[in-house]
């Protein structure tokens, strides 16, 4: 899933101009700006945990905010849970890299709450309690569906939790230069706070302040770069299809192929589809992942419980439809407007995913890295994006933790018969305090690791198992514990298998092969290119051939030296800089190929044994999706179960009208 590679990654590292120092992407002169910012959000969401940790006074409110949360606030908490630092950084990111490609994202991540709000929202908030579990048990055996659904809530939230943890290490290593242990740390503290103290209440308002404080800030950024083209948005995409640097980008994306185009041509490219998604299967895989794990997601489904009716649940899904949608049509202006002021270039120095676009046309825009505007702006953007992770691993920790306490302790062990209300809040904090323990661990350990691939399993498996339990126990007729039971294990052990033996791990004989490239030239380009040079007739085309054939064969220590070479002779200040770039860009290759090849040295295979992937897809929902499905059908057909049959009139009444809910609430 290569876009939700980018998103997870949140690596940027180094700086976005030479004034930046090694031990963060933010000057020291101007670091104490990035605390105090940072400082400032922090209280405040930790003063608003503390007025909340004084409602928190049952397993209700812990759980789902006492179901007070009106349709509004819910709405505006779904976003803050949804708009993710991926969505943020990532879209941007990819948008000021690939241009229309990029915003296909956001595109598919607002279709998928149309699933939400059309089949989920209002029947989970009429049979659910606390969980998915609360769903699928209503109907089904409760032991049964209780331990497979709490298992499969607590990897999702593990997948999707770990990338999280590692991307806000990632991110404040990055701009302020503090150790990646100390910065997930930090992150595990602060979310421990959110969640063991204010439960659910404090994560709502924190997730509330974040959204209001990522919409703010992109909407001022959004017209700092709209502004000069007087708010037109024809005015606007004719001054990005024209700028020589996103014309630069496009001719560097395509290659050979756009040795023929002109430079209007090359622009209007960037405002077209096929630059970064070019497999159209892996498009359409990609796009029921996006939508049906959305729907699927365990810290989503939470919030339909806790607004107060199912006409509340509805409003806070179109709220949030609204909010979201607004939100991705400004990372259009976000993107290119990166695009347009910061460069390709400038932002692939910092992260060759993009992720710091937004990041650095702050600062652009606030008058550069050696302003202090320019920094106090990078600082603000930074520290929402840093809320932003915080808000959302708090919520996935939530998740985890009621699966924990309220579906495996409470309904699967004591059975919730010998269960006093304050042995729930103590169960729900002891969990709470072991998955962030826990979390604390998994993003350390996973220092420097590919984590993409937990991403894509958390999306699979909520896609592939959640989902098609869910669909079918609130649709369909014949639907029972055994299909709950298959589908589970099912589409949980087709997403993993599958996302194991794709694009998303890693293969050494790959990895070293990509490193011989940069050390010694590309060698298979120089075959092919050679093959066509034999084939050429005119000079020109000979000529031009050959040199790319001196290009390719070249290896990056090579070009090192004729860069260096290169900028002692420079007295300009301006191509003087971009020349040092360009040196210090050619060393992070050579270092990165080398350390390639000294930690794959003697390895062969992936840790699945496999020398490359079984499947080109990087996302397999296409396959497990459907899997899942199959596996819930054919269980239910094979499975005798009286209950789930003799529930079902009053479960359809109950999805479809919300009478007896409150039946269902005590359930």
């Amino acid at each position: 899933m290569k876009s939700i590679v980018k998103w997870t990654g949140l690596a940027a590292l180094l700086s976005s101009s030479l004034a930046f120092a090694d031990g963060g992407a933010v000057h020291p002169q101007f670091r104490w700006l990035t605390f105090a910012v940072f400082g400032a959000i922090i209280a405040l969401t930790m003063f608003v945990t503390y007025i909340a940790s004084k409602k928190v006074k049952s397993a209700s409110d812990f759980y789902t905010a006492g179901g007070g949360i009106s349709g509004l606030q819910n709405g505006w908490a779904i976003a803050g849970d949804y708009l993710s630092a991926a969505s943020f950084l990532g879209i941007a990111g990819l948008i000021s890299l690939y241009g229309y490609d990029g915003f296909m994202y956001s595109v598919g991540f607002l279709v998928a709450y149309i699933v939400v709000l059309l089949v989920i929202a209002e029947p989970c908030r009429n049979i659910g309690k606390y969980t998915l579990a609360d769903i699928l048990a209503y109907r089904n055996d409760p032991k049964k569906t209780r331990i497979v659904g709490a298992l499969s809530v607590i990897t999702v939230s593990t997948f999707y939790l770990t990338a999280q943890m590692v991307g806000g290490g990632l991110l404040v290593k990055t701009l302020i230069g503090i150790e990646y242990e100390v910065s997930v740390v930090a992150v595990g503290i602060l979310m421990l706070a959110y969640v063991l103290f204010g439960g659910m209440v404090a994560t709502t308002y924190v997730q509330i302040i974040k959204a209001i404080l990522l919409v703010t800030a992109s909407i001022v950024l959004v017209m700092l770069v709209w502004a000069p083209y007087g708010f037109s948005i024809p005015d606007f995409l004719t001054s990005v299809v024209g700028d020589p640097k996103v014309q630069g980008q496009v001719a560097k994306v395509l290659g050979d192929s756009a040795d023929n185009m002109t430079a209007a041509q090359l622009g209007q490219r960037f405002l077209e589809p096929g630059l970064y998604l070019k497999d159209p299967l892996d498009q359409i895989s990609l796009g029921l992942a996006l939508v049906f794990g959305t729907a699927g997601l365990p810290h989503i489904l939470m919030r339909f419980f806790t607004v107060p009716t199912a006409q509340a649940a509805r409003k806070s899904v179109i709220w949030a439809m609204g909010i979201i949608g607004g939100f991705y049509v400004l990372t259009i202006f976000l993107g290119m407007g990166a695009a347009t002021h910061v460069g390709a270039g400038e932002i692939t120095f910092v992260d060759k995913g993009g992720n710091m676009a937004a990041p650095m046309l702050a600062q652009y825009l606030g008058g550069g890295a050696d302003s202090m505007l320019g920094n106090f702006m990078l600082a603000v953007v930074a520290a929402v994006a840093f809320a932003t992770i915080v808000a959302v691993v708090a919520g996935l920790v939530l998740a985890s933790a009621s699966a924990m306490a309220h579906d495996l302790y409470v309904g699967v062990i004591r059975r919730h018969t010998t269960v006093t209300p304050d042995e729930q809040m103590k169960a729900a904090r002891v969990a709470t305090v072991i998955v962030g323990a826990l979390a604390i661990v998994i993003g350390i350990a996973a220092k420097g690791q590919n984590v993409a691939h937990l991403v894509g399993l958390a999306f699979c498996v909520a896609a592939s198992a959640n989902l098609p339990c869910i669909l079918l126990t609130l649709y369909w007729k014949k639907a029972n514990t055994g299909g709950v039971m298959a589908g589970m294990v099912i589409g949980t052990l087709a997403a993993i298998t599958l996302v194991l033996v794709s694009p998303n791990m890693t293969y050494p004989k790959l990895k070293l092969a990509d490193a011989h490239k940069v050390l010694d030239g590309d060698q298979k380009k120089v075959k092919e290119l050679q093959e066509k040079l034999a084939a050429a007739t005119t000079p020109e085309e000979q000529a031009k051939l050959q040199k790319k054939i001196a290009d390719a064969g070249e290896g990056a220590p090579s070009k090192l030296e004729k860069a260096k070479a290169k900028l002692e002779t420079l007295t300009d200040p301006a191509q003087k800089a971009a020349q040092e770039k360009k040196v210090i860009g050619l060393e992070k290759s050579i270092k990165a190929a080398q350390d390639d090849l000294k930690k794959f040295e003697g390895q062969k295979t992936s840790m699945m044994g496999l020398e490359e992937p079984l499947i080109k897809l990087k996302n397999p929902g296409i396959i497990s999706i459907p899997l899942g499905f199959l596996a819930v059908i054919l269980g239910s057909l094979f499975y005798r179960d009286e209950k789930a049959a003799a529930m079902w009139d009053e479960v359809y009444v109950r999805q479809n009208t919300g009478i007896g809910a409150a039946k269902a609430q005590a359930h």
